[in-house]
């Protein structure tokens, strides 16, 4: 596709003035049926000058325009304006769209599918498939006919995408026939719309038969879905490898996460976690998690420095805990009858040597081994995270009360509660203030990066991604601003041209702010590659962090249908 990308990037400006001189009731009258609507999430791909985009976002559609050309990718950001999201990513890799982890009510794929390599578009159309919202529609454009400039085009034809429409469980909805709008010789156009009825995959039945009908003598099984639900939501650029409808992570992170779970049960609240109640929990023992019971959950997290007595016994409890969850969850979690086991987790462990002192990276979280579960089941527990989570609290509270020592002890429901939580709000927005304070003094003139407003005394730490909804306390997510403005903001989410128009005020504090200074700069960007899609381990360039920033607050309003401000 080298070639035809090419000949879009020297011919941008032509193409573009071409495109723009026909309309899209005009081009798209063939599936009008099928037009989206207000409120609809679409994504344009192929987007080229922004003409179709440009419309839809005008019907009061959420457009996403992806885009691999880098000229006509900056033509239609300037043509459309910030209402329309561009994305630089193309088929069949669509690594920064998957990142994104929403699902649209419309994908148009226009003009496009004739350039893909046949051996290429079954993995295409599964990509594609699974970006769909229920009863969301894949509308694909046919060209049949030959270029006669430098593009490379190959055979199209109905039949193929039936074909794959049935191995993914789409329907085809309608085909229309259509001639060329700009009237070329012996070229005719074919437009196909397919819907998903529902999500496809049984994934969703699947991790409620784990919630709710799966037997548990102990919260162990609840734990571990717990914990990967929070890596898929909070973390989705962890993954190491995701081919052969498989996911890989890192296993330390999956057992860092398994005692942050655990640390407020056990330490603070007191909470028995299985039915025998003289019976130990695996995981914990004295060299490992006795070592390290004055360390909080919070203290635990990515980007967090040990060394000496507490970095052994952190090491301890990672490998006590991987054990535990080896024998007991990931080898019984099962998702049919007992007789018919079904396991859907396994881990690939590496001999691990300790360490004198540790880091909380990935290198580090990688260095324990990799975690794996399958592609659809990983996307299921992100986008439908906040309708799992609260399922997954409750019953684990239910299990919880079943206990001997629980009921003796008449622990209260908001005990159950506040042993559950990921997170403590404030936690961390302290160092924040500690840094504003330094910077003050040191004579930096610091400003709100909404308004530019000089910060007084009275100045707020505003959560740029609303704790009530996404719990993360990273240095990106934590931003100074006055504190009317904070109040006014309150839980919710940024808008497109707000964010657009602060650019350059967040990235000047970060780089104020965590840019000088080694340790600081080295956890921002071990935070932010861990917690926002698309960011490489190496990263560190804070541009590149905003962009992400921005697809995830984007991500996060279309899972959380969270209000603009």
């Amino acid at each position: 596709m080298a070639s035809t990308l090419s000949f879009y990037s020297k011919n941008a400006n032509e193409l573009a003035s071409q495109y723009n001189t026909l309309d899209f009731e005009n081009v798209h009258s063939s599936w009008k049926a099928y037009w989206p609507m207000s409120g609809d999430r679409v994504m344009d791909i192929g987007a080229g000058s922004g003409r179709d985009a440009k419309w839809m976002v005008e019907q009061g559609a959420d457009v996403y325009a992806v885009e691999p050309c880098d000229e006509l990718r900056e033509f239609g950001r300037c043509f459309t304006g910030p209402d329309v999201t561009w994305i630089n990513d193309e088929l069949p890799s669509f690594n920064r769209v998957q990142g994104m982890g929403m699902r649209f009510d419309l994908i148009l794929v226009s003009a496009v599918w004739m350039h893909l390599a046949p051996t290429t578009r079954a993995r295409a159309f599964r990509k594609l498939s699974n970006l769909l919202a229920p009863n969301g529609r894949l509308v694909i454009t046919l060209r049949h006919g030959e270029f006669e400039d430098e593009r490379v085009g190959y055979e199209v034809s109905v039949t193929e995408l039936e074909e794959f429409a049935k191995d993914t469980a789409l329907l085809v909805k309608e085909v229309r026939d259509s001639e060329d709008r700009m009237k070329r010789n012996a070229v005719y156009w074919q437009t196909v719309v397919l819907s998903l009825p529902d999500d496809g995959s049984g994934d969703l039945n699947k991790v409620r038969h784990i919630i709710v009908n799966d037997n548990k003598s102990a919260t162990y099984k609840l734990g571990l879905l717990r914990v990967l639900l929070r890596i898929a939501d909070a973390h989705p650029g962890c993954i190491i490898d995701k081919t052969d409808g498989q996911v890989e992570i890192p296993l330390g992170l999956v057992a860092l996460y398994w005692i942050k779970a655990y640390k407020r049960l056990l330490d603070h609240e007191g909470l028995q976690q299985n039915s025998n109640s003289q019976k130990g929990l695996g995981f914990v023992d004295e060299k490992g998690w006795m070592q390290i019971k004055h360390l909080s959950a919070d203290d635990l997290a990515v980007g967090a420095w040990f060394s000496g007595s507490e970095a052994l016994a952190i090491q301890n409890t990672l490998q006590a805990s991987i054990k535990t969850m080896k024998d007991g969850p990931i080898k019984h979690i099962y998702t049919g009858p007992a007789t018919q086991r079904v396991h859907e987790f396994s881990t690939l462990t590496k001999r691990y040597k300790k360490t004198e002192s540790i880091y909380l990276d990935s290198d580090f979280f990688s260095s324990f081994g990799s975690f794996r579960l399958s592609a659809s089941l990983w996307e299921c527990l992100r986008i439908y995270n906040s309708w799992i989570e609260p399922l997954v609290v409750n019953q684990w509270i239910s299990v919880m009360q079943r206990f001997e020592r629980n009921q003796a002890n008449q622990v209260s429901l908001q005990s159950y509660h506040n042993g559950l939580i990921w997170l403590k709000k404030d936690h961390d927005t302290s160092e924040v203030r500690k840094r504003v304070m330094q910077l003050q003094g040191t004579g930096h003139a610091l400003t709100s990066v909404w308004s530019n407003s000089k910060l007084n005394r009275m100045y707020h730490v505003d959560h740029c991604l609303p704790f009530a909804y996404w719990p993360n306390n990273d240095m990106w997510n934590l931003l100074p601003t006055t504190k009317k403005e904070n109040l006014e903001k309150s839980d919710r989410l940024p808008s497109k041209l707000r964010l657009v128009e602060s650019k350059q005020r967040i990235t000047s504090w970060w780089q104020t702010a965590w840019g000088s200074e080694l340790h600081f700069r080295q956890r921002f960007f071990t935070e932010a590659s861990l917690s926002l899609p698309n960011i490489p381990k190496q990263c560190e360039d804070f541009e590149e962090v905003f962009e992400a920033m921005g697809l995830q607050i984007r991500g996060v309003k279309s899972r959380l249908l969270i209000p603009d401000w």
